[in-house]
């Protein structure tokens, strides 16, 4: 009677176990909320920061220091994410991901341990944001990637759902965390990454392994330097066209600017045309051919750019607004503008995993595209309650945000993942991050600018009306009327009460009754002043974001059915059809689309009936994206 031997019990950490899957999950989620946790913590925090470095923001010339320490981390992880992807797919990508532990950890301590004030500490601040931007590019470049990798094609819509939970809700659990912290001190901010960051990378050093498939080539520089060049061109051009230039209110006039997002936009498409010609690009254009890819990818910049939008402008809302009319502190707003921001985090925290799961089961398509209409119908919702609104309408239209960007957020990032080959997967999770962290940025110029626009209007005749009545000279009042409202949008974003600073210069305040001063420099005079222009800029901004909404549920709807691209291999291809196995460039298969009854484990799918793949295009990527993923 023969027996057999029973191997000994694999280790957790081995990429064989049957476990290491949820190993990845853990370490790639726990990334993933460092990392956008950190894009969002610091927005909540400024008034402390500035405080803390004795530098006011609000000041001439300080508004640069206050719009570089805000955008400079969501910057430089959109530039380099898709560069760390395609790096990923070269050398690794765990080797990567391990490495923006590292990176963002160094990063998060010298923040931490800011040495200087006033100008020279915000640029220390500044400089290390990018660091850590850096760190974040790889984590965001290659975290879907290896979760992909790890999980069949059949969970990983559960698996990316919670991952993408992480990174969306991460930027929401930021605003609460930068709140609490900033009470107690503006260093906590940023050093309560750094136990996280250590954590991290000895359990990603340790836990994860390489199972994914390996794309090696050289470095394409030409491509990179475009790519790099181009996108931060054009995002340092949106984020200087938020500041007045001459006499108009933005700065989308100065020449600087306009050469920015021309020059950038130029270099993007000479981007693509390098990208098109080389033989080891740092991203395969063609891949957009995908219509499961290209459509996802379209969807996800219009609702990062949406979400970005709404996030900024509740902060302005509750911060410069809503909770000094209820008598809050200017001091405690963070933390009370945080809390108070809950319900959008709670109906992602719902709506993000349970619409991951089933999008493996029914596809992205149904969820993704309900759920940007859900967020449209949100932002007309909010232009319906009044600015000083009861606090339970605020929740629960809010909330339904959150459930309507968690139905979207998985599934489609779910989408992109599987519409892609294996050995691509790191550039096209790059790709996705670049969308995210782009919209973001993107939306901060936009919606700014818009608001700013809307004010504009608005803003100087009830600034002169309400100084005027408490006492301050027509030619001051019309003096300070006639500023940019840039610093009036400032101001409330921050949360600061900006009249006493205004004043203060001119010499009115004591020329005024105290009544009247402690009136003007009170919580409530600066919150009721400037409640119906912020509405008025509000309705532009909105109704903006309302429509790209609307233009992204449509591109989420035309994607296809579901779609899991599935290489077949030469030796599959020798088996059924009889012939030589991969003997030319031009038999390579095309990925079909597959249901989800289809798509276990490894769905495998046969050439298409549509006629040879490009031979450019290295991994089966389709010509016909109407008919290969439709």
């Amino acid at each position: 009677m023969s027996t057999v031997s029973t191997p000994p019990t694999r280790a957790l950490f081995s990429k064989e176990h049957p476990r290491y899957k949820w190993v990845t999950l853990s370490n790639t989620t726990l990334g993933m909320l460092m990392a956008t946790i950190n894009s969002s913590i610091v927005i909540i925090s400024l008034p402390a920061i500035f405080k803390g470095i004795k530098l006011n923001p609000l000041e001439a010339g300080n508004v640069s220091y206050l719009l570089w320490m805000l955008m400079g981390y969501m910057l430089v992880t959109a530039v380099l994410v898709v560069t760390f992807g395609r790096l990923g797919d070269m050398f690794g990508r765990v080797r990567i991901y391990n490495l923006g532990f590292v990176v963002f950890t160094i990063g998060s301590i010298a923040l931490a341990f800011d040495p200087f004030t006033s100008g020279a500490g915000a640029m220390w601040l500044i400089v290390w944001r990018f660091v850590q931007g850096i760190g974040g590019a790889m984590l965001f470049a290659n975290s879907t990637a290896i979760l992909t990798d790890a999980f069949p094609a059949n969970r990983r819509g559960m698996a990316l759902g919670i991952n993408q939970v992480a990174a969306i809700a991460g930027s929401f659990i930021g605003l609460i965390v930068g709140g609490l912290l900033a009470v107690v001190d503006w260093r906590a901010v940023f050093f309560v990454s750094v136990p996280i960051g250590v954590i991290g990378t000895i359990w990603s050093y340790i836990s994860l392994k390489e199972v994914g498939t390996r794309n090696p080539g050289r470095l394409d520089w030409p491509g990179n330097i475009t790519f790099a060049v181009g996108l931060t061109a054009l995002l340092t051009a949106i984020t200087y066209g938020i500041q007045p230039y001459g006499d108009s209110s933005t700065g989308w006039t100065n020449p600087w600017v306009i050469g920015g997002i021309v020059g950038g936009i130029l270099l993007l498409v000479v981007f693509t045309f390098i990208e098109l010609k080389s033989r080891a690009p740092m991203f395969n254009m063609r891949l957009f051919k995908i219509r499961a890819f290209a459509m996802a990818n379209l969807a996800g910049l219009l609702a990062s750019v949406g979400r970005g939008g709404l996030q900024f402008m509740l902060i302005i809302w509750l911060q410069g607004i809503w909770l000094p009319l209820h008598g809050y502190a200017y001091a405690d707003t963070p933390l009370w503008a945080g809390i108070y921001m809950l319900p959008i985090t709670i109906g992602f925290l719902i709506a993000g995993p349970l619409s991951g799961t089933l999008s493996d089961r029914f596809g992205a398509r149904l969820f993704a595209t309900v759920g940007l209409v859900i967020v449209a119908i949100t932002f007309v919702l909010l232009l319906l309650i009044p600015v000083n609104f009861e606090y339970w309408q605020f929740a629960i239209i809010t909330g339904l945000s959150g459930i309507g960007s968690g139905m979207f957020g998985a599934p489609n990032r779910t989408a992109i993942m599987n519409s892609v080959p294996a050995n691509q997967r790191g550039a096209a999770s790059g790709m996705a991050g670049t969308v995210q962290n782009a919209g973001t940025s993107l939306s901060i110029g936009l919606f700014f600018s818009l608001l700013i626009s809307g004010l504009a209007s608005s803003l100087p005749k009830s600034l002169y009306g309400g100084l005027t009545a408490h006492g301050v000279s027509s030619t001051v009042a019309h003096q300070l009327s006639e500023l940019p409202p840039v610093s009036s949008v400032f101001a409330a974003f921050l949360g600061y009460n900006p009249i006493r600073s205004l004043l203060a210069p001119t010499g009115a305040l004591d020329t005024l009754s105290k009544s009247n001063v402690d009136t003007l420099t009170g919580k409530h005079f600066f919150p009721q002043l400037i409640q119906d222009p912020f509405h008025d800029g509000l309705v532009v901004v909105f109704v903006a974001a309302a429509i790209m909404s609307l233009v992204g549920a449509i591109a989420s709807l035309s994607r296809g059915k579901m779609y899991v691209h599935v290489d077949t291999t030469p030796t599959a291809l020798h088996h059924k059809h009889g012939g030589t196995a991969g003997a030319t460039p031009h038999s390579a298969p095309r990925p079909v689309a597959v249901t989800a009854a289809d798509a276990p484990s490894a769905a495998v799918t046969g050439p298409s009936e549509s006629g040879p793949a490009d031979p450019t295009a290295s991994a089966g990527v389709p010509d016909d994206p109407g008919r290969t993923a439709s």
